[in-house]
């Protein structure tokens, strides 16, 4: 879809075009920088141990040099461009997480808030250039809000997208299907005659949950429903697949704005635009609905580690009540099958031994096997009790957190182990532990 609705800025310095023309080659690398952005960041901050906030730090500061770079160049560049996007997306998917894990913000706080910034940026971008479209990119004040509306986007698209997941309990595969049928419509909309600057950014946002969870899917393994190639073999998948094709348009130009210019369609009657409003707004009621109906159905959240754990009456629904640590024991004692839970003490009395014998090298390889056992198992654990698999969950974060950090407290690494412990295997086996 194209967003070709020129505003000429009255007084900036013009440059030349600072984007892309919007053809089927921005659609299909937005799509995979969304996706290096869910899985580059997942490897950077779990498989590699170096935490979120560090990890959100180190991004924060590549995007303001990455953004530099960018915003002294006077004409699109592909290589710049879409090197700008990835880190953007990667960027805004952290911010997202920092709210959701670190902070504890609920997802549909942070939609809502996120969407109330996009807003704010999208009305002050509006009031001092008259205009949205990214084809009116030719002086430095609209680069600087475009780049903002993108990375604000990212995180919208992060926060909905988890938020629709939590909601919905639904698999890496399935949650494909919703934010792709909704850029379908958006795009059989934008033909039809909705303005061409409101269903860009519609679909812009949607790009966001749709390369995530295509990310997910291949990310993660066949007990969590996707296809176990890993976080990092999918990001090299995919930053591959971004060099290749910002090669291939750097060589072709194919999508130069002014290669393009002459390409420019007329505006649809108002009539059109009208309807195709009114079906926009139609196709956001019935998502709504739809969300809310699979909302209220018994399931078990998409997304354990982010949302509340819930009772396995209640189908773990997000918001109910989490268990106790006595109450997790007991229900993973009684529910989770003996041989899993021998298993897991075991690897985690290893782990404890290691790191009291100061070798933080095997103890990390150690831990390995239990995050490796615990996801082969989940979807077994999961249906037996989700209420003790969720608590156990997150207390398995902080302990692969702790034992692969780069700079291992000791005294962190052996609470959360022995806190792990004693809800795996009750205060016998921690006390045995600690003698």
């Amino acid at each position: 879809m194209s967003t070709r609705e020129m505003t000429s800025p009255p007084t900036a310095t013009r440059l030349l075009s600072k984007v892309p023309e919007i053809t089927i080659w921005f659609w299909i690398i937005k799509i995979l920088c969304t996706t290096v952005g869910e899985s580059f960041a997942d490897f950077i901050n779990v498989a590699l141990g170096v935490g979120l906030v560090e990890t959100a730090i180190i991004f924060t500061v590549v995007t303001a040099v990455v953004l530099a770079v960018q915003m002294r160049l006077r004409r699109y560049r592909p290589a710049a461009y879409w090197l700008m996007v990835v880190v953007l997306s990667i960027t805004g998917t952290l911010y997202t997480d920092l709210l959701t894990d670190q902070a504890g913000v609920p997802l549909w706080i942070s939609a809502s808030v996120f969407s109330a910034m996009l807003a704010v940026v999208f009305t002050i971008w509006f009031i001092k250039e008259r205009t949205l479209s990214i084809h009116s990119i030719v002086t430095k004040p609209r680069e600087a809000f475009y780049w903002l509306a993108v990375l604000v986007t990212f995180a919208l698209g992060t926060a909905l997208g988890d938020w629709t997941l939590e909601l919905t309990g639904w698999g890496p595969g399935i949650s494909i299907l919703l934010p792709l049928v909704l850029i379908g419509i958006v795009t059989a909309l934008w033909r039809f005659g909705a303005n061409p600057v409101l269903a860009f950014w519609i679909a812009y946002i949607l790009t966001r949950p749709l390369g995530a969870n295509i990310g997910d899917w291949l990310g993660l393994t066949a007990a969590e429903g996707g296809l176990g190639l890993g976080t990092l073999t999918t990001s090299i998948i995919f930053l591959l697949a971004i060099l290749a094709t910002v090669v291939y348009l750097s060589i072709s130009k194919t999508d130069t704005v002014e290669r393009t210019s002459g390409k420019t369609a007329p505006p649809a009657p108002p009539g059109r635009r009208r309807t195709a409003m009114g079906i926009l707004a139609v196709v956001a009621v019935a998502t709504i609905m739809l969300l809310a109906h699979t909302s209220s159905l018994p399931h078990t959240s998409a997304l354990a580690d982010e949302s509340p754990a819930a009772s396995p009456a209640a189908g773990c629904r997000a918001g109910s009540v989490a268990p106790t640590q006595p109450e997790a024991q007991a229900a993973a004692q009684a529910n989770f099958p003996a041989s899993n839970m021998a298993e897991f003490r075991t690897i985690t009395s290893d782990t404890l031994a290691l790191v009291k014998k100061g070798d933080q090298p095997a103890a990390a390889a150690r831990v390995t096997d239990l995050e490796t056992a615990w996801d082969d198992n989940q979807s077994a654990l999961n249906a037996a009790d989700c209420a003790a698999w969720n608590y156990i969950d997150k207390q398995i974060d902080p302990v692969l957190k702790a034992v692969r950090s780069r700079t291992p407290n000791l005294a962190t690494e052996q609470t959360v182990l022995n806190d792990l412990l004693s809800t795996l295997g009750g205060a016998s086996a921690a006390h045995a532990i600690h003698s």
